[in-house]
């Protein structure tokens, strides 16, 4: 699942001809344009691979996509809630500087030492959640403005100050 980034959801089927509505979370309003596949979740850690023929981008959140041998609302149905991931060469074309899922495949640092990658990102209305792999457990960081204290795009790194405590909740 590293080469893979979670990019959102196909949400709801579209017109008449199998096309289906994609809402991601890459923080600009994009056609994917050069584009050529998108890998849909079809089981846990399971991707299939989809040839995109067309794809207009509806507003800064959703894109109609139409997918090769999808031609019915029918056909497309079967594919709606399920997310969709892009390899990483396409994600970090298509993903916007200043989105907080741009943070993905980042390290971690607490107090100068790494403390996970950024595996999934979840936005919230008032922070952002960052989940990392610490010392084999799953635990989730918060970004706002009292924990992030800056984040290196050159070297891929974010730079946190965590409460006391906060991650040793996750090792008990």
């Amino acid at each position: 699942m590293n080469d893979y980034y979670h990019i959102g959801k196909m949400v709801a089927t579209h017109g008449l001809a199998g096309e289906l509505v994609l809402e991601h979370a890459l923080g600009v309003k994009t056609d994917f344009k050069g584009l050529q596949t998108l890998f849909i979740e079809e089981g846990k850690g399971t991707f299939l691979p989809y040839f995109i023929e067309v794809c207009k981008a509806k507003n800064v959140t959703e894109v109609y996509v139409k997918l090769e041998g999808l031609q019915s609302p029918e056909n497309a149905k079967r594919l709606a809630r399920r997310d969709v991931w892009l390899l990483k060469s396409d994600f970090d074309k298509f993903v916007g500087k200043s989105s907080p899922i741009g943070l993905l495949g980042y390290t971690m640092i607490s107090d100068g030492q790494p403390i996970g990658e950024v595996l999934e990102v979840i936005e919230q209305p008032m922070q952002v959640l960052c989940k990392i792999n610490y010392k084999g457990n799953e635990a989730l960081i918060p970004l706002h403005d009292q924990s992030l204290e800056k984040i290196d795009k050159k070297k891929k790194l974010v730079y946190v100050n965590l409460p006391d405590g906060l991650l040793e909740l996750y090792t008990m």
